[in-house]
């Protein structure tokens, strides 16, 4: 059933200012075209709504039944029509960002504090996962955004560059490479490594590298999340590859951040989105933030 707005909006402004010219001058169309506005919902209707003459315009018994709901229908379209407008204007709104979990506990906070500065009200809600998870996440409609590792390429997604980041070697302050300024690959033969996941970037970047080399992994413990491995390397259990941003310099008292080189070995962040849809206005800007912080810090050292 196709509903004849411009129908219903004459009418019920007719019907409030008593007349076709006065509703004709507030709509700001002329009288010959509004009275085809009515005469279009009479005919799809099959009623009169309106006794109208030279001198007096009057509603009908069925145009005075049909007022309240006329009125409801016109007014939740323009309140409706309203929020969207301000939406745009003003970018509000929720949305849904998938994330690699170093970004969502390292860099992210920053960007959503600015975001929540210039947008007050919008809601993000966060999904923090593998990046496989993550390019699924936004592919199937979860999440409008996501920030993550590339993977495969697909036809159906966009990829905008956010920054790169240098694998690091991370140790306790006693072990015996701790006092170097740069560590090699070839020097994990002399470590016990605790590894991340088979299925994170992090470990497939480490595993080409070890075997390039000839070196097999002797660590005892695989962990999902580098926050964890973060804290079996304070408690002394091993040592550990992971991104530059799992923490901070001197963020871990005890645990020591070594650049690891030959080759310096760099994991790429991208942002992910449909190629095809259009993002919400909040998801927008918060894309827009996001590309601002990547051009203002092009690479983590």
């Amino acid at each position: 059933m196709k509903i004849d707005f411009d129908g219903i909006q004459a009418f019920v402004v007719i019907a409030e200012l008593g007349g076709f010219s006065k509703a004709a001058e507030h709509l700001h169309v002329t009288q010959t075209a509004l009275t085809r506005r009515v005469q279009k919902l009479e005919s799809y209707l099959g009623l009169r709504l309106l006794d109208r003459t030279t001198r007096y315009v009057e509603l009908t018994a069925v145009g005075r039944e049909f007022l309240p709901q006329a009125k409801a229908i016109v007014g939740e379209m323009t309140l409706a029509v309203g929020r969207l407008k301000d939406m745009s204007k003003h970018a509000r709104g929720s949305f849904t960002l998938a994330c690699v979990p170093t970004m969502a506990s390292h860099v992210l906070p920053a960007v959503i504090r600015r975001y929540m500065e210039s947008h007050p009200g919008n809601r993000v809600r966060l999904i923090d996962t593998t990046a496989f998870e993550v390019r699924d996440a936004v592919l199937h409609g979860q999440a409008e955004i996501g920030i993550g590792i590339p993977t495969e390429r697909h036809p159906e997604l966009l990829e905008t560059p956010l920054l790169e980041e240098p694998l690091m070697f991370f140790c306790r302050q006693e072990h015996p490479l701790s006092d170097r300024k740069s560590v090699t690959w070839s020097d994990m033969r002399e470590t016990e490594l605790v590894v991340v996941g088979s299925m994170t970037a992090t470990r497939v970047f480490m595993d080409y590298q070890l075997a390039k080399r000839g070196i097999s992994l002797s660590g005892a413990y695989e962990v999902q999340h580098h926050a964890t491995a973060i804290s079996l390397v304070a408690a002394g259990v091993g040592t550990a590859i992971l991104p530059a941003s799992t923490l901070e310099e001197g963020a871990r008292p005890g645990v020591c951040r070594i650049p690891l080189v030959s080759p310096i070995v760099k994991r790429k962040i991208t942002i992910l989105r449909r190629k095809n849809n259009t993002l919400s206005p909040a998801a927008n800007a918060f894309f827009e933030l996001l590309k601002e912080h990547a051009q203002a810090k092009p690479a983590r050292e």
